[in-house]
Formats: structure tokens, C-alpha cells, sequence
């Protein structure tokens, strides 16, 4: 069997595992974020917290929730590692640096997981499990939330509310997270990878001491990764290291587990607005992105793009032996498309066209399906753009489900879609404007793309990056948590701003003029808008590193 031909049948199984567990999973977590009973442990929570879970939050209301979980959470992290050596299970690592313990902090609470350091040789064991773990969960717990309160102000009308943050955060973690990243655990132990506390791992080839320390629980951290809530992982060398990811069966698994989620949450969005044909669609948008950068990325690594590659027939610099070309290329698709930021091989060491693709998957903002919550809700955020470009076009006011795209809808939904290019390009300019691009491990186009993908990765929260580019730096750990932070949580603000816009409207009835929002017309034309504004806003910046360099 040849490379190619594995590799077909590796993405074409993975395909068809997601559309089995499209409809069951979806209906899952449907009845998770929408129903009325609650456990013994979730009213626990409640009283804990000292929440009401009956009452309901306007849009304003929902977002200070999330604000201020989100800094409570960032400050806590953030002293946790200040005062590590001082804990047990400190395995006696050093308090991390003001600038690494801040961007580390803010990093994981934004659900971007970047890591500017070797996680086995920074952190202890209690902070990687009672910090950096937990935030894994409640991270993208909270995006999850923002997804169904958005849903929700298309399904309502006439009132302002929007749900219970609380108690959305807790179902959330609770039912949907936890109990799949304990079956994930099970079923990556199964594969081959190691769950203990006692794996002695020699780092001394990664630090260049002679330090010995202990491994952490890995499997359950790579399923809680695996799930899309981590980009992050123990191991410096991520899923490319046997103890994370063994086997191709492994591999498999992760990548589906990366998908899982965020492909079966428009199951959720159709279910929410009685109306399952809009899910679908939302589905399909997603899908046709998905499979169309998952096979050019492909493409472009089996065909050995440059002069090395192709006089040894193949781009094997970077990657594992264990996956060959066509896996990694697949991962690294899965992994930048979504939030997740796993790798299993070397970004840095594509083919330049290959490593491209790897930054324009984030570049269309990672609604293909996008991270746990935050792509359903950016793909919604683009369809609302698409109906109102739509209606411009024909001369009638805008409708989506029923609800006007107004001057106010569209400029909440406008905003979202500015802010992480302008954080992104700006954030490139002053690197090199500052002379900090001089940490990147290569000059010309290729160092450009190093710090382009840095502020790529940064802005749209998704924690790989290229491996030549050095960022443990207080320049650096300060601008790329800039840059998490905002492009976390201004387009959360902007989102449920217009969920709570929505949610007010009286309904609009359909008629003859209204744009069917569920048919392939639609669909194409929200694929069309979506690669046309990433291409309209990033193709200069792509023109001066990888294309040039392809060239």
C-alpha cells in the first residue's frame, strides 16, 4: 500500500466516524445545555458558588460572568506558578519568570494553551494538574457557553435573556468534558499511552543539564488536549513523543477526538432553532473547508515541494517515522482548524506551501469546525456577514432565522471579524519594527512566516507554532498575551452583544424574498464570503513569507 493510498483511507475512515457520531452526539449535548433536571453534584456546585440556576442573565450580565471568571481564573494561575516551589509535588522546579508565569496564565484561560517553555521541565506536577489541567476544562467550557447563548439569541425573541453563565460552565464541564476526556483517557491507554506519575523521562537532551525528572499523567492530559481544549502538552515535543502518541491507531483517535465537538455542535445550533436542516448546513460549511485543507495540505507535503524534498522523494524533515508524511499532514490541518494546537510533527519544517496552509487554516478564523464553542460561533458570526452581503445585493433587509440583520447586528458582527487581523498584522509589524524578529531561527521569507504564524497562533487562540521561532523572551511572552487576551475576549463581547440584540427582536416571518439559509446556494455562498475576507485581509502578508518562498 502506498503513502497516498493510506493516507485516503486514513482521512475517509475519519470522515465517516464523524458523520456516525454527528446526529447521537449532537442530541447528547443538546439535552446537556438545554435540560431542566439537575444533579445532586451540579446543585452542589450552585450552592457552592452561591448561585441562583434558575435565574436567568441579560447579554451584559452573561459577559461580566465570563470576565470575571476569566481574570479570577488568570490571577490564580498566574500566583500558582509564582509560588510553585513552595508546593507539593513541585518536583523542586524554580517559580516560573513574571513574563512566562503571565503569558502562561493568560494562555490557558483563554483556551489558546501556548507553551514558551518544556512543560516537563518547568512545571510540577500540581500545576500542570490543578492549574494548567482544570483550565483545560473550564477554558473551553466557557466557549462552549458563549456558542448556546449566541444559539439561544436566535431561537428567542422578545426577551433579553440569555441563560445562566454558571450554570452553562457547569453542565458543560461536567457532562459534555469531563465523562469524553475519561473515555478518551481509557481509550488512549488502551493505544499504548502511559497514564502515571512515575515514568522517568530524561530531559537533559532538550535542556542541555543533566536533570532527570518524573513524567506526568499523560493520557488523561492528551485526551483533555485531544478534545480541543489544549494546544499545550507535558512533553516539549507534544504528540510527536511515543509516550503521547504511539501508534497510527493513536494518532487517529486524537484527531478525531480534535473534531468531535466542534463538528457536532451545529447538531446542537439545529436542535436550539428547531430547525435540524440549519445545522446541517452550518455542518456542511464546515465540512467542505475541513476537507478542502486537509487535502491540500496533503498535496503539498507528498509532493515534496523544494529542492531537498524532492531529490530524496519525500518531506520527511520534521516529522515521524511512525505517521509518515500523510498523517502528519492531516494532524497538523485537524489541529490548526480547529483551537487545538497539538502537533505530532514540526510546522517550521513543511514544505512552504504545506506550512501555509497549516497558518491560513487559522487564518479563516478556525471555524472549520473551530475550536469547542468558538468555531460554531464564529461560522455563525460569518453567515450573519454572508445574508447581510446577500441582501445588500438584492436590496432587502437582511434575515437570518427569522431575525433582522440590522445596522447594529452588522457592525457587533464586523467587529468580531476586525479584530484578530488587526491583531495579527500589527503584532508582525512591531516585531520587526522593534527588532525582535530576531529570535526566529531563519531570515528572509521563511522568518517572516515564523513570526507571522506567532501572532497567527496568538490572536486566534490556537497554541502551535513554527519550532525555529524562540519566544521565551519578556517581549515576547508580553505581546503574544496581548494578543490572546484580546482576541479571546473582545470577540466574546462582540458575540454576545449581538446574541442579545437578536434575542429582543420579535420574529420576522419567511416570505417569497427570504434568502433559504439551508440549501447549497447558501452554503457556497458562506464558504465563498469566508475565504474571500481572509484572503482579502492576509494575502499580502502570505505573498511576503510562504508563497514568496515557494517561489
Amino acid at each position: 500500500m502506498t503513502m497516498t493510498t493510506a493516507g485516503v483511507i486514513f482521512v475517509l475512515t475519519l470522515v465517516a466516524a464523524l458523520v456516525a457520531v454527528y446526529k447521537p452526539f449532537g442530541d447528547y449535548m443538546f439535552r446537556a445545555v438545554a435540560g431542566t433536571k439537575q444533579s445532586p453534584v451540579e446543585r452542589g456546585v450552585y450552592r457552592l458558588v452561591g448561585v441562583n440556576p434558575a435565574a436567568e442573565q441579560t447579554w451584559g450580565v452573561y459577559a461580566r460572568s465570563v470576565l470575571a471568571f476569566s481574570a479570577v481564573s488568570i490571577l490564580f494561575l498566574y500566583l500558582f506558578q509564582r509560588v510553585q516551589n513552595h508546593l507539593w509535588l513541585s518536583l523542586g522546579f524554580d517559580p516560573v519568570a513574571p513574563h512566562g508565569a503571565w503569558n502562561t496564565a493568560v494562555s490557558f484561560v483563554t483556551n489558546t494553551n501556548w507553551q514558551s517553555y518544556s512543560g516537563e521541565s518547568t512545571m510540577g506536577h500540581l500545576v500542570q494538574m490543578a492549574g494548567l489541567a482544570v483550565q483545560n476544562f473550564v477554558s473551553a467550557a466557557v466557549g462552549i457557553a458563549v456558542a448556546v447563548a449566541l444559539v439561544r439569541g436566535f431561537a428567542r425573541s422578545r426577551t433579553g435573556q440569555l441563560g445562566n453563565f454558571w450554570v452553562d460552565l457547569t453542565r458543560i464541564t461536567l457532562r459534555i468534558l469531563l465523562p469524553i476526556a475519561v473515555l478518551g483517557a481509557i481509550a488512549l491507554m488502551v493505544g499504548g499511552v502511559v497514564q502515571n506519575l512515575s515514568a522517568g523521562t530524561d530531559v537533559s537532551t532538550l535542556t542541555g543539564g543533566a536533570q532527570t525528572v518524573t513524567g506526568g499523567p499523560v493520557a488523561s492530559q492528551e485526551a483533555i488536549k485531544e478534545l480541543g481544549t489544549n494546544g499545550g502538552g507535558f512533553y516539549n515535543v507534544n504528540s510527536a513523543h511515543p509516550f503521547e502518541n504511539p501508534t497510527t491507531w493513536t494518532n487517529w483517535l486524537e484527531i478525531f477526538l480534535i473534531f468531535l465537538i466542534p463538528f457536532s455542535l451545529p447538531r446542537v445550533f439545529g436542535r436550539m432553532v428547531g430547525q435540524n436542516r440549519q445545522g446541517y448546513a452550518i455542518a456542511a460549511v464546515m465540512g467542505i473547508l475541513a476537507f478542502a485543507s486537509v487535502a491540500l495540505t496533503n498535496v503539498f507535503e507528498l509532493a515534496g515541494h523544494g529542492t531537498v524534498p524532492q531529490a530524496v522523494g519525500a518531506a520527511m524533515e520534521g516529522k515521524e517515522v511512525r505517521f509518515d508524511v500523510s498523517n502528519s499532514a492531516t494532524f497538523a490541518a485537524a489541529t490548526t482548524l480547529t483551537s487545538t494546537g497539538a502537533v505530532n510533527s514540526f510546522h517550521d519544517s513543511f514544505t512552504s506551501l504545506g506550512g501555509m496552509m497549516t497558518m491560513v487554516n487559522m487564518m479563516l478564523g478556525e471555524v472549520a469546525p473551530g475550536g469547542t464553542g468558538s468555531g460554531l460561533y464564529g461560522l455563525l458570526i460569518l453567515a450573519v456577514i454572508t445574508v447581510f452581503i446577500a441582501g445588500l445585493m438584492v436590496g432587502r433587509t437582511p434575515e437570518y432565522l427569522g431575525k433582522k440583520i440590522g445596522s447594529r447586528e452588522i457592525k457587533f458582527a464586523s467587529l468580531y471579524f476586525l479584530i484578530t487581523p488587526i491583531l495579527v498584522l500589527v503584532g508582525t509589524a512591531a516585531a520587526f519594527a522593534v527588532g525582535n524578529n530576531s529570535t526566529a531561527l531563519n531570515v528572509g521569507p521563511h522568518g517572516l512566516s515564523e513570526v507571522l504564524y506567532a501572532f497567527t497562533s496568538a490572536s486566534n487562540n490556537n497554541g502551535s507554532a513554527f519550532a525555529g521561532i524562540t519566544v521565551n523572551t519578556t517581549w515576547w511572552d508580553t505581546a503574544l498575551g496581548l494578543c490572546m487576551l484580546l482576541g479571546r475576549f473582545l470577540p466574546l463581547i462582540f458575540v454576545l452583544a449581538l446574541a442579545g440584540s437578536l434575542a429582543r427582536q420579535a420574529p420576522t416571518p419567511a416570505s417569497e424574498g427570504t434568502l433559504p439559509t439551508h440549501r447549497p446556494l447558501f452554503i457556497g455562498m458562506v464558504v465563498g464570503v469566508t475565504v474571500v475576507l481572509v484572503a482579502l485581509t492576509f494575502l499580502p502578508a502570505l505573498a511576503l513569507g510562504p508563497l514568496a518562498e515557494g517561489l
